[in-house]
Order: C-alpha cells, then structure tokens, then sequence
C-alpha cells in the first residue's frame, strides 16, 4: 500500500499516524509544502499577543520527530502542483531545490485546508495588509507590532477577529474591529454576543458593526480603510479575518467533486468520487449532524475524527464519520461564549420549527464564594423535544456546560433527558440543579403546557401599543431601576392579595429577573384562571436584546 497524505497540520499528521498504527508495511509519505509539518495554528493569536512567548509550543511535532517515531516519510516545503486520477500519481514540486517529480500512489489523503479569504477590494495587497494563517504570518505581524507599530484595524469579528482584537489590546494596541454584519461572532445568535460586545467596548476596542469595508488606501502614515458609511480608520496595520476558503483548485482540475460550499464532496468514509482519493478537514464539506445537509468546517476537531475514518476505511476497519455540529468556543478577556449545534436563526432561515429557552444561574453553588453567572439558551424541536443547538456566555463553567450539551446533541437526548441528567454535584462545582437541568426543567414545562413563555422577541417585535398587559414581580427597588415600558409591578409576595387588580380578559405577561418568580406567578394566574405566560429569561434577556450601553 502506497498511501499518500497532502497537507501536514492536524489532519494530515492524524491520518499519517493513524495509518501507521494499522500497518506497519504501508509505505506512507506525508507532503507538507511549508517548513513546519505540524502546527498548533489556533495558538497564533497568543504568540501575537505575547501570552504564548515561546515559538516552539505551537509546534508539537517535528518532520524528524514523525520519521522516528512512525517511519514516515516526510517531505517539508513541497508543494502539490497536480493530480493525475488515470496513472494514480501525484506531481510535487519541491521548493528548496526546484524539482518538479511525479510520485505514484494507491491511496490519496487530501488534507490541504483552507487559505484566508481576501476580499476582491480595491487597496486589498497593499503593503501592511495582512491575514494569520502559518506561523510565518504570525512572526511577520508580531515583528511588526515589536518594530513600534500601535494601531491595528481588523476586519471580521468571528473567533480570529475577537482573539487578535484581545491579544492586541493587552499589548497596548489601539485596536478597531470592523464586522459587515450587526454583530460580533455572527455564528452565535445575536443577543448571546452582547456581554462579550460590553467587554469588548469597556476595555477600549473599537468596534464598528453593520459596516462593510469599501476599498483600503495607502495613507501618508500607514493605511486608511475606508467603511461603507463613509468613515475612514486610519491604523499602522489591517489584519484580514474574514474567513477561509477551501484550497481545492487542483482537485477541481483532476475532476474530484466540489460541493456547494467550495468543498470537496465526500461520502461517510471521507471518500471523493475517485475511491482512491480521500479529503478531510477543511478541504471538504461534511453532514451537519443537526440540519442534516452539506456544511464545512474549520476546526481540528472534526479534522482528526475525519482522519481516524479515512484511515480506518483505507484498512478495512469498521468506521465512518457522523457529522458535525459546529461545537466552538472563544474568550474575550474573562468573558467566555460557546456554541454548539444550530443557531435560531439559522433555524428559522431553513424554516425548521424550533423554540428557544434562557436560563441565568451561577455555575456553582450561589452561596459558595466566587459564583457566577452564566447565561444559557437552547432550542429544541417543540414536536419531538429533540435538542437542535445551544449557546453559553459566562465566565467558568461554561465549557463544561456547552460540552454536555454537545454530547446531549450527539447521543439524540430530548430535552426531558436534561432535565433528568444526573451530574456531580459539590458547592464550589455545581448546584443541585445545575444550569443544564434547568433548561430541561423549562423546555419540558413549556412542552407540557406547565410553564407557557412569550418569547421577548415576540414583544420586540411588534409594536408597544400592541404588547400584552406585562406584569413585573420582582421588588419595587428592583422595579424602580429599570423595567420594561409600560410593565405594572405587584410583587410576587403581594400577589395572591392584589388579583383584582389585575385585567381578567386580556393575556397577562410575567417576569422577574431571570424567570423563576416570573413561573411561581404565572401558575398562581393560571390555577386562578388568568391567561397568563411567563417572558422567556426574564428581564436580564430582555436586556441581551436591549443593551444599556446602546
């Protein structure tokens, strides 16, 4: 078996070495057309930042390393220049010493990720115009914030732009963020993104939302980038983060199938529509595990499980990929967001029926020190219960919560399942009732016809003399800094006492802070035969939607 492997990083290298596992008769050349086989590339923007000071740690393993340890061979800036499916060989072209050659194979691993995305602007390859992708890009920037550059504009405000925004502010670096659409990390649904935006403007980052880039121009100091609304930011730097685009222009030429997204089309082995060639990472499109099409994604996660099957299929094991569903997390200083799964609007973009619930609760113990709150939103089918995705902003804990919910995904879990879910329970990890079990408590409740919810949208979205009679029962100090228009407050102690207050034909509308005040009422209505439904999250989800700072 001649077993050829195209691109090094975390694909690459998983395949090479899983395939050695499986034969050690296998003759397995791995080709890499940059200097480094492996690299720890999601460290780049904390090398840039000087919170990584050591280079070598994004690079995990060695070309020598791989020969020693697995037999490979290992060939280091070369790069692919064609492929040719009849005679089964693959042309390299080898950068240090200029030679062009064929090499034969019996199965072809494509493992070439994607390229950063420039946009076709005017001004876009001037000087000072960078993107992040190799550790070659990160010592290019870094020299150059070291060498006295202090201004950066970055544009796109996904995990890359929010990681460079963080690490070059810590450094002193007068920072803008420029993001095309309304809102920072467009993969999460807007109103989970406005606690990292708070931070994000508390500590001096500009941002600007809503604004394409029109065209960059050089100015008489450094660069000038200029928005769609007009304004023009003058910075020392502009780091492109606008995204990736598979790296698939010979296997286009050789014929191999290319999906919707500009991925490589694969089958549940990671096969093309060549048997013999194989794709994996961001090279190819993959099944969202939710919505059940073609999606493509860049993360080392999925990259290594895709390498496991391809590797396994080639041997004859039993294996076949599954899916993805997205799951990604990003900090912003202290602050944490999550996702995993799809988002509302996504959801409702593909017009597949799903309703959302919010949870606001400390990530352990309340009366432990050091709690802290944690936002949490999820959507399930309202049909089946079936969890289609979920979102995490808070401080710690939150990976912890995403994860399980994750794997709640994986394993086809309803929401009665988190409800049921029995988790560790100690003070300074978590409470009785953890966040997790608090979503299932109220998706199941707003299934069973026990806890119905407005969506706040629902008021948003329509207008203010149209809103249902809103019952605010939190304390009147509470009430008095700050409530939703036109909200009437009758405590929740007060309640049962003051009933005749309140309207008996029109639809009532509870809450509280977070919503558990607003349930307790809500069931006293109901069981007092009042229409009555309680704000989904509260008062604090209503300001997710309805920021202070804005």
């Amino acid at each position: 078996m001649r077993l050829v492997i195209v691109g090094g990083v975390a694909g690459g290298v998983a395949v090479a070495a899983r395939a050695r596992r499986l034969s050690e008769d296998a003759e397995i050349c791995l080709i890499e057309r940059g200097p480094n086989v492996s690299l720890v590339d999601c460290g780049l923007p904390y090398y840039i930042g000087e919170t990584i000071l050591d280079r070598g740690k994004l690079l995990p393993t060695s070309a020598l390393q791989l020969t020693e340890r697995h037999n490979l061979n290992v060939r280091t800036l070369s790069r692919l220049e064609g492929i040719d499916r009849e005679r089964k060989t693959v042309r390299i072209h080898n950068l240090e010493g200029d030679l062009t050659y064929d090499l034969p194979y019996d199965r072809l691993i494509l493992a070439v990720g994607a390229a950063p995305a420039r946009p076709p602007l005017p001004g876009v390859s001037l000087p000072g115009i960078e993107t992040l992708h190799s550790l070659e890009d990160a010592d290019r920037i870094k020299a150059r914030l070291d060498s006295g550059r202090r201004s950066v504009v970055i544009v796109g405000a996904g995990i890359l732009g929010l990681e460079l925004a963080e690490n070059l502010s810590q450094r002193g670096v007068k920072t803008m963020l420029v993001e095309r659409q309304p809102q920072i990390l467009p993969a999460l649904d807007q109103e989970m993104t406005t606690p990292l935006l708070a931070v994000l403007l508390t500590l001096g980052v500009g941002v600007r939302l809503g604004q394409a880039v029109q065209k960059f121009e050089q100015a008489p100091v450094g660069l000038h980038t200029i928005l769609s609304q007009g304004e023009v930011l003058q910075s020392d730097l502009v780091l492109l983060g606008t995204g990736t685009w598979p790296e698939n222009q010979l296997a286009f030429q050789a014929g191999l199938a290319i999906g919707p997204q500009g991925g490589l089309q694969v089958n549940q082995f990671q096969q093309t529509n060549d048997p013999n060639i194989y794709a994996i990472g961001a090279a190819c499109e993959v099944d969202d595990f939710v919505l059940r099409r073609q999606s493509r994604v860049s993360l080392p996660g999925p990259a290594r499980r895709q390498a496991r099957v391809a590797a396994d299929h080639i041997f004859d094991r039993r294996s076949q990929y599954r899916g993805t569903q997205g799951t990604a997390i990003v900090s912003v200083y202290d602050r944490v967001a999550a996702i995993t799964g799809a988002s509302e609007k996504t959801l409702q973009k593909l017009q597949i029926p799903c309703r959302s619930c919010y949870v606001h609760a400390e990530h352990h113990a309340s009366f432990f020190p050091g709690a802290r709150q944690m936002t949490l939103k999820l959507l399930f089918s309202p049909e089946t219960g079936r969890i289609l995705g979920a979102q995490a902003v808070g401080w710690e804990g939150t990976d912890k919560r995403i994860d399980l919910l994750s794997v709640a995904i994986q394993t086809g879990m309803t929401v009665e399942h988190l409800e049921e879910m029995e988790l560790a329970c100690a003070p300074q990890f978590g409470s009785v009732k953890d966040p997790v079990n608090l979503l299932g408590c109220i998706a199941s409740g707003m299934r069973n016809g026990d806890h119905p919810q407005l969506p706040v949208t629902s008021l948003l979205n329509s207008p203010a003399d149209d809103w249902p009679f809103l019952l605010d029962v939190r304390s009147a100090r509470e009430y008095a800094a700050g409530h939703l228009p036109g909200a009437v407050n009758i405590p929740l102690r007060q309640l049962r006492a003051r009933l005749d207050e309140l309207p008996v034909r029109e639809p009532i509308v509870t809450y509280c802070r977070t919503g558990q005040r607003g349930y307790f009422a809500t069931r006293i209505l109901l069981q007092s035969r009042f229409e009555a439904m309680n704000l989904g999250g509260g008062y604090l989800t209503y300001r997710l939607f309805r920021p202070e700072f804005r």
